[in-house]
């Protein structure tokens, strides 16, 4: 029976740090996972644009992007919701009211704020993506300005009470740790874009897998019976039916291995 397995990207298929190491094992793993007939997605919260060619030279059916907003299988896209300009203008404006700083996510391209309040960690997202060559040009000053969902930092005089009021009629809050708050639209997450895609082919939720690492994990992994966590990734662990060992102790090599997908 045809399985399909769904992969978070950052710190389960990627090292979450300057390395940006894709261990040897998960290449084979996917690829040995392919070839026994299995189908192998992405289900990040990335923007289907940052999806580099190093992701998908590793051969994936297809990628469910920016937290269930995009669907895309065999080079088509299925799928693809986006927020209305003038509520993205509005709640840029409060964003910037509340001193968080901000990073608007569009299918294409990435728009920033330079009048918000400036957060030390977006140098570190700015080095990152312009050692990858992924363009920072994007403001939110910008004419076709829009966004599918956004990130944000806080500072230490962010006023989060009136961003969650803010937010509430339209989007999730998803605190991701540290400071750092994952924001995508009320009606999608990596579990829809699960749910699209099982309905789509036609495939039993009892052979959907799904290995992640982090919260914004979370609904693709309650979505399905068959949940993995990264080794390391604590606190998943209450949520998951397999712990797998970390990322660079062939994590997924062990877990589809586990499972009998390879």
């Amino acid at each position: 029976m045809q399985s399909v397995i769904f992969f978070d990207i950052d710190g389960t298929i990627v090292t979450e740090d300057d390395r940006m190491i894709i261990p040897d094992s998960t290449v084979k793993a996917i690829s040995a996972a392919r070839q026994k007939g299995n189908l192998t997605f992405v289900n990040t919260g990335r923007p289907v644009f940052n999806v580099s060619q190093r992701i998908r030279s590793l051969g994936f059916d297809g990628f469910i992007c920016g937290c269930g907003t995009y669907v895309e299988y065999q080079n088509e896209v299925l799928f693809y919701s986006t927020v209305e300009p003038a509520l993205c203008r509005e709640i840029a404006a409060v964003m910037r009211d509340c001193r968080v700083t901000p990073v608007y996510e569009r299918s294409d391209g990435y728009f920033f704020d330079a009048s918000a309040v400036h957060n030390p960690e977006l140098d570190s997202f700015m080095d990152i993506f312009i050692s990858t060559g992924v363009s920072t040009d994007g403001r939110v000053e910008d004419p076709d300005f829009s966004f599918d969902k956004f990130v944000f930092w806080t500072n230490p005089d962010s006023d989060m009470d009136t961003v969650r009021r803010t937010l509430a009629p339209h989007f999730q809050i998803i605190d991701r740790g540290h400071g750092f708050f994952e924001i995508p639209p009320l009606q999608y997450t990596k579990a829809t874009g699960i749910d699209f895609i099982l309905n789509k082919l036609n495939i039993s939720i009892d052979n959907a897998y799904a290995i992640g690492d982090s919260t914004n994990d979370l609904p693709m992994l309650q979505a399905v019976p068959n949940s993995i966590a990264m080794g390391g990734a604590e606190k998943l662990y209450p949520y998951v039916s397999y712990i797998t060992s970390p990322i660079e102790e062939d994590g997924i090599y062990n877990a589809l291995s586990h499972f009998g997908l390879i």
